[in-house]
């Protein structure tokens, strides 16, 4: 009977992690035939956060040859959710394998995306992708920035970088892209929100620090900059989510400061039912965007 019980408590906790890891999907698999990237980790020191931290990188099939020939690739960076790891990007959302697919069809061009890792130490792990009482996370995210262009043969110009995410993360892409223009010239916002309160990390922030943190209450201040500095972005929703209301206001308003705006309401909720179907549309675009712009 003991040994009954303890297989079944490990096929559990099995499920448990498998499920945690993929999302109650197939872990990710590419068809026979397609040429595979790879997927490393890089650990570097955060001088914003002021510790160790680490980030994936998605290496494309054929990255080494054509680094070695003297090839630049542009960048994606991909900030997750809340709960959520930088890992879920591949092993949730079929990024990897999507991308590989791409790229064997010709429908991409050879690109990296970061993940990095924006977790605190918390279960939950709310930063909100922003610098706030709770620590310094877009200081972050331009920490892994500056260390992907030492480290790797990107094109370190603003047209050439796209930042995008999911849920927290696409709150944090557009509000880090808004507020850092002279490095992302691509932003897009999956599933995502527009406005902050004095809760969660913002709760001991100051009005000021939370008003320019909510892109839906500056952007319409940003025209000046949005025409020296243009900025490609992707937003959509799904028909289902109770997230943000207002996020097709928010994408009105984006575009009549002077942003290249492109807006889709989707079938779905928020989930990774949505965010793992819409990822090749996601790739082709952030594909199709680089280089565009000033």
């Amino acid at each position: 009977m003991g040994l009954w019980i303890g297989v079944g408590v490990h096929g559990l906790v099995s499920y448990g992690h498998a499920y945690i890891k993929y999302r109650g999907f197939s872990p990710p698999k590419d068809a026979r035939g397609v040429p595979v990237g790879r997927t490393i980790t890089v650990h570097f020191y955060s001088t914003s956060l002021r510790q160790r931290r680490l980030y994936e990188v998605y290496l494309p099939p054929g990255y080494a040859r054509l680094a070695a020939r003297g090839a630049r690739f542009p960048v994606v960076y991909l900030l997750h959710g809340s709960p959520g790891g930088p890992s879920l990007f591949s092993d949730a959302a079929n990024m990897g394998v999507d991308e590989d697919r791409l790229l064997a069809d010709h429908s991409i061009r050879p690109f990296l995306a970061v993940m990095p890792n924006g977790r605190d130490k918390s279960f939950i792990s709310d930063t909100e992708w922003a610098d706030t009482p709770h620590g310094r996370y877009e200081g972050f995210v331009l920490d892994v920035v500056r260390d992907v262009d030492a480290r790797f043969p990107t094109i370190p110009r603003r047209r050439w970088r796209a930042i995008a995410g999911l849920s927290e993360g696409a709150y944090g892409s557009m509000n880090v892209a808004l507020r850092n223009l002279r490095t992302f010239g691509i932003a897009e916002s999956w599933s995502g929100y527009f406005r902050q309160l004095r809760t969660g990390p913002f709760r001991h922030a100051s009005p000021a620090v939370v008003a320019a943190n909510s892109p839906a209450g500056y952007v319409g201040s940003m025209g000046p900059e949005l025409k020296r500095w243009p900025l490609h972005a992707f937003i959509y929703m799904g028909r289902r989510d109770p997230t943000e209301p207002g996020v097709y206001a928010f994408a009105v308003r984006l575009r009549a400061a002077g942003a290249f705006v492109k807006f889709s309401f989707v079938r779905g909720g928020h989930d990774w039912s949505l965010w793992r179907r819409m990822m090749p549309t996601s790739l082709e675009y952030t594909s199709r965007t680089f280089g565009a712009g000033a």
